[in-house]
C-alpha cells in the first residue's frame, strides 16, 4: 500500500484531506486504480470514510475530474461517484454518458447503467438492454436495475420467458435479471423455474437478493422450507459462506427449530445439522473466511446441536415419494429400505440412480433391484449407469 493511499484511509485529518483533495483536483487516476484494487482488503466502514472524504472535495468546478475514474469500477465508490455527477448534470454531460455508455469500457458502461437511473434519458434504453446479459455481473446488474426503474415491461417480460428455456443458463441468467430488476411480482415464476431446474442451488441464491427466506415461508411453509434447503445444499460449494447473515440463515432455522415439526422441516433441519457438522470439521470451508463468518456457523451449528433428532428421523420418510421437492435429502437420512426400493420404479432416472446408489451404501443392493431399475428407464446411457453401480 502506498503512503498516499495508507494516508487516504487513515484517521488523521491532517494526512487524509490533502489526499482527498490532491486525489480529486488532480486528477490523481493511479491513486484511486490503487483505491479500487484495495477493495476485498479495506473495511467496509473504511471505504465508506474514504468515499464521504472524496465527495466533501467535489464541487461545480472540478464534478467533470470524476469521469477520469470511470475506468476502475468500484461498488465502494459508485455511489458517491454516480450522486456527484449527476447533481451537477447538464445535457453536455449526458451526452458524454451515452458516448461511454456505447464505446466504454465494460467498468465505464457499469458507471454509466447506474447514472441513467437517475438522469431517466430514454436514448440510454437500448444500450440498458444490450448489457443486461453481459458477462460482467456488475454491469448486467446496474443495467436490470435501471429498466426496472425505469419499468420497461418489454426487458421483464423477455426475462419471464427465459424462465422457460430448456438451456440452464438462460433460465439462471432469466432469474438474475429479474432479481435485479427489482419486481417482487417475480419470485412465484422464479420458484416456479427453480423447481424444474438443475442449477436450482444457484437460482435459490439468486432469488433472495429479491426476496427473503421468511416473506417465501409466510406465503407457502413449505416453498420457505424448499428455498432454506437449496441454500444449505448450496453453501460452501456454490454459495458464499458469508451469505448466510444475507439469507438470516441462523434467524430462520431458530423459527423453524421452534416450529411444529413437519416432513419438509425435519428434512431441512437433518440436512442442516449435517452440512454444518460438514463445514465445522473440515477447514478448507472456514480457512479463508472472515472472524465474523467463521463464527457464525459455529453458532448454527450450535443452535442445531439442540434438536432432539429422533423426532426428525421419525418424521423424514414421508418425504420418500418422486413428487417431493425433498425427495433427495430424505434418502440421505432414511432408513427405510422398503420405501427405497419402491423408488426404484420411479419415471425420474435421478431418483432411480440415488435410490440405487443407497442401497449400495446399506449393502443391501441385489440383482433384483438393479433389474426394477433397468426396466424403469429407457436411456441407454442410464442403463449403464446403473450397470455400474
Amino acid at each position: 500500500m502506498s503512503d498516499k493511499l495508507k494516508k487516504l484511509t487513515g484517521k488523521n485529518p491532517n494526512d487524509f484531506e490533502p489526499v482527498a483533495y490532491s486525489l480529486i483536483n488532480n486528477p490523481d487516476v493511479d491513486l484511486f486504480c490503487e483505491l479500487v484494487e484495495k477493495d476485498d482488503f479495506l473495511f467496509d466502514f473504511v471505504k465508506q470514510n474514504v468515499a464521504s472524504r472524496l465527495e466533501k472535495v467535489c464541487n461545480e468546478l472540478n464534478y467533470l475530474n470524476l469521469l477520469n475514474f470511470l475506468k476502475y469500477y468500484s461498488p465502494s465508490y459508485e455511489d458517491f461517484i454516480i450522486s456527484t455527477l449527476v447533481k451537477y448534470a447538464d445535457e453536455d454531460l449526458t451526452d458524454k454518458m451515452l458516448e461511454l455508455f456505447e464505446n466504454g469500457t465494460d467498468d465505464e458502461k457499469t458507471y454509466c447503467a447506474k447514472y441513467f437511473s437517475y438522469i431517466q434519458d430514454p436514448l440510454s434504453l437500448d444500450f440498458l438492454k444490450e448489457n443486461a446479459y453481459s458477462q460482467n455481473s456488475a454491469l448486467a446488474s446496474n443495467c436490470a436495475s435501471t429498466l426496472g426503474i425505469l419499468n420497461d415491461v418489454e426487458s421483464y417480460n423477455k426475462a419471464i420467458l427465459m424462465l422457460d428455456s430448456d438451456d440452464e443458463f438462460i433460465r439462471l441468467d432469466g432469474a438474475k435479471f429479474l432479481v435485479s430488476y427489482g419486481n417482487k411480482n417475480a419470485v412465484p415464476t422464479i420458484i416456479s423455474a427453480i423447481k424444474k431446474s438443475s442449477m436450482a442451488e444457484n437460482m435459490a441464491g439468486e432469488l433472495l437478493y429479491l426476496t427473503d427466506l421468511f416473506t417465501v415461508y409466510k406465503n407457502n411453509q413449505r416453498e420457505g422450507l424448499y428455498i432454506a434447503n437449496l441454500i444449505i445444499n448450496g453453501l460452501g460449494e456454490i454459495l458464499g459462506l458469508a451469505q448466510v447473515f444475507d439469507f438470516q440463515l441462523y434467524e430462520f432455522l431458530e423459527m423453524v427449530i421452534k416450529s411444529p415439526k413437519t416432513s419438509s422441516s425435519a428434512a431441512v433441519l437433518l440436512n442442516a445439522a449435517d452440512k454444518f457438522e460438514t463445514l465445522t470439521e473440515n477447514d478448507e470451508y472456514l480457512f479463508d473466511e472472515t472472524k465474523e463468518t467463521k463464527q457464525e456457523i459455529h453458532d448454527i451449528k450450535k443452535l442445531l446441536s439442540g434438536i432432539a433428532m429422533s423426532v426428525l428421523y421419525g418424521l423424514i420418510d414421508e418425504e420418500l415419494n418422486e413428487k417431493s421437492e425433498f425427495i433427495f435429502t430424505a434418502l440421505e437420512f432414511t432408513e427405510n429400505e422398503e420405501s427405497i426400493r419402491m423408488l426404484l420404479k420411479s419415471s425420474n432416472p435421478a431418483i432411480v440412480i440415488k435410490a440405487l446408489e443407497v442401497l449400495k451404501q446399506f449393502e443391501s443392493l441385489t440383482s433384483d433391484d438393479k433389474n426394477t431399475a433397468l426396466n424403469s428407464v429407457v436411456d441407454e446411457n442410464i442403463k449403464n449407469v446403473i450397470l455400474a453401480i
